[in-house]
């Protein structure tokens, strides 16, 4: 029987997963190429042999997503199969349009298709955005269940930006194992609060074996998603974390609209920040679409990491260096620094765009809507030395670093910084806790 011509358009490791748990070794299938897009130096590579199964002796190629319509001609394309998150309905039926007019299908996986079973109890915590508080939710959620007496490791969803081959599974307890496994900034951003926490934490390029590993040392296993993708596993309890400052995108974006759909409880993060509307919109649209769901609302409040440092926002000129996926495919318009140099009364925020060198020009160039705010890209040594060219261009008097890691560890500064702390902090009953204790004690 013919095999079906395949190509998986993807982007951040979904579209390896669902390469994992659908195509590989399925000899129904003959799966062509890869596309790449959102993460930049991600494509001319080769989804490697070692990961790739015995269909597949050669591995099989990356190429960028610019190249699809190109691919699907070339090797006769039967299906093409979407396989990322974070962008809108109308975005994808767009891709599904031009597609649909160079002759091939256009396919989706869903949830059931693409969860491994675990054989521990599974909390999933997603998101409607990317940057919407996954990973505070995340450790709050591993600081009950170890309070409970739990063993508890969490699995990160995955970000494939190094050797494919060699990250297949990949374990961090310490710090030193972020340098050992060569992370970029946006895997230390996820991995490093869960290390200084006391956590485990686990990554990599295969689930099912990730998985495997992380139940030999497990009670309870933690999914901590990534962007606003679905669980890579099937899960006893699905929690979704809503950004009010987004409010309707909960329902706008795929495939953040299919982990409202599947909650079981919904985290409505940031009210303390957000305008009162917005937050009863997100409200009501819960209640409209998954009305079982248990609502809980939650504070991300910002704190100095020494109250001293408030001289060095107070009246001052500073630059906000922001989490970068957040401000870039996130669409995010500010964050924890943007709020905390509003709090702490800074007399200006200096826009960085004219000082960008190199690849963070290109970044502002391909998302011209990040405004005045500096989002720390770190894909690859070359583009953290790129960001710490742009910073010490920037004519401030100090930087206010919003992301989730100290960039100080990775950059030189030339002018004062100030780290900004945000944590999760619930409002009212009732909260994680009493769910947890419910369902897990």
């Amino acid at each position: 029987m013919k095999k079906i011509k395949v190509l998986i358009m993807g982007a951040a490791g979904r579209d390896f997963h669902n390469f994992n748990v659908v195509y590989r070794d399925n000899p129904l299938y003959e799966v062509a190429a890869f596309t790449a897009t959102q993460i930049p130096f991600i494509d001319k590579r080769i989804y490697p042999k070692e990961l790739s199964g015995n269909l597949y002796p050669k591995g099989i190629p990356i190429y960028l997503e610019e190249n699809l319509i190109g691919l699907i001609r070339e090797h006769k394309i039967d299906e093409v199969v979407f396989s990322y998150s974070d962008v809108t309905f109308e975005y994808i039926m767009k891709k599904a349009a031009e597609v649909n007019a160079a002759g091939a299908s256009f396919k989706m996986l869903g949830y059931d298709q693409t969860a491994v079973k675990s054989t521990k109890p599974v909390i999933a915590v997603v998101a409607s955005r990317t940057g919407s508080g996954k990973s505070q939710t995340s450790r709050k959620v591993v600081e009950i269940l170890k309070d409970m007496g739990k063993k508890v490791v969490a699995i990160r969803h995955p970000m494939p930006y190094g050797n494919l081959a060699k990250q297949k599974v990949q374990r961090f307890a310490e710090i030193a194992d972020l340098k050992k496994h060569k992370c970029t900034i946006e895997e230390m951003e996820e991995y490093e609060p869960h290390v200084v926490s006391g956590n485990i934490i686990y990554a990599g390029a295969d689930y099912e074996a990730i998985v495997r590993e992380a139940e030999k040392e497990a009670d309870v296993i933690i999914w901590d998603g990534g962007n606003n993708d679905m669980p890579f596993y099937k899960s006893d309890l699905v929690i979704t974390v809503l950004d009010p400052h987004r409010p309707g995108h909960e329902l706008r974006y795929y495939p953040g609209f299919t982990n409202l759909l599947i909650s079981d409880v919904v985290v409505i993060n940031k009210i303390d920040s957000a305008d009162h509307s917005d937050v009863n919109d997100v409200r009501d649209n819960i209640k409209k679409y998954n009305p079982k769901a248990v609502i809980i609302e939650a504070a991300s409040p910002v704190s100095l990491e020494k109250q001293s440092d408030e001289k060095h926002i107070r009246n001052k000129k500073v630059l906000v260096v922001e989490d970068g996926p957040t401000l870039t495919h996130g669409e995010m318009k500010y964050g924890a620094g943007t709020i905390a140099a509003q709090k702490f009364g800074a007399r200006e925020i200096i826009d960085p765009r004219k000082y960008a060198v190199r690849t963070i020009k290109d970044t502002f160039e391909k998302y011209p809507g990040i405004g005045n705010l500096l989002p720390a890209m770190g894909y690859g040594e070359k583009q953290i030395r790129d960001l710490e060219d742009t910073i010490n261009s920037v004519p401030c008097d100090s930087v206010l670093i919003g992301t989730p890691i100290d960039l100080r560890r990775l950059i030189k500064f030339k002018k004062p910084t100030v780290r900004i702390n945000y944590m999760l902090q619930e409002i009212g009953k009732p909260d994680l806790r009493d769910i947890l204790i419910e369902k897990f004690s």
